[in-house]
């Protein structure tokens, strides 16, 4: 008999030593412990963005050729591209986009972006803003999830909006408004 209420014992404390780890796991974070950003803001930003696979000096090299001749379906293709305030390409370039695109779409021309904002100059400067998701480039506007950032976008969650301003099929450019909206902790 001694023995069951030992084992039951053990078992009530076994289940309590459980259920205790359990919450510690699952607990919400102590604003405390975010620092100078515990508390969130809200940015609306807009840049442009120059795209160029074309020329001396592509800001865009695909690494990865299409499956199919007949598609860009599985192409991947790297970029570092320019990011101003305003419209002209010769603008003052604030940072850079940098990742890549992947033709993901095999009916329409559809890419999955994964890329930085990385910024370079200015009260952003050294700030990023990650963006992942899918780019249908002949829509007229083009909706893309924040899932995060760095230093003043740091714990960044929001979308960004993608227009093309311009785009010469030819030359191997394309100039695209962003407009970026987004949560973050400061």
């Amino acid at each position: 008999m001694t023995n069951l209420i030992l084992i039951f014992a053990a078992q009530i404390l076994l289940f309590y030593a459980v259920a205790s780890v359990g919450d510690e796991l699952g607990r919400t974070m102590n604003g405390k412990h975010l620092g100078p950003y515990k508390k969130e803001k809200l940015t609306h930003l807009r840049v442009y963005w120059h795209n160029s696979v074309n020329g001396r000096n592509p800001s865009s090299v695909m690494i990865q050729q299409p499956v199919l001749n007949s598609s860009l379906f599985g192409s991947i293709t790297m970029m570092d591209d320019p990011l101003t305030f305003d419209v002209p390409r010769n603008a003052t370039v604030v940072g850079q986009a940098q990742g890549m695109y992947v033709a993901a779409a095999q009916g329409e021309i559809g890419f999955l972006m994964v890329m930085n904002f990385a910024f370079t100059t200015g009260k952003y400067n050294g700030s990023t803003i990650t963006i992942l998701g899918r780019n249908v480039v002949m829509s007229k506007v083009r909706e893309m999830p924040v899932v995060g950032g760095s230093g003043i976008f740091r714990f960044a969650r929001g979308y960004v909006e993608a227009r093309t301003k311009s785009f010469d099929l030819k030359a191997g450019v394309a100039n695209l408004h962003i407009h970026f909206c987004s949560h973050f902790n400061k």
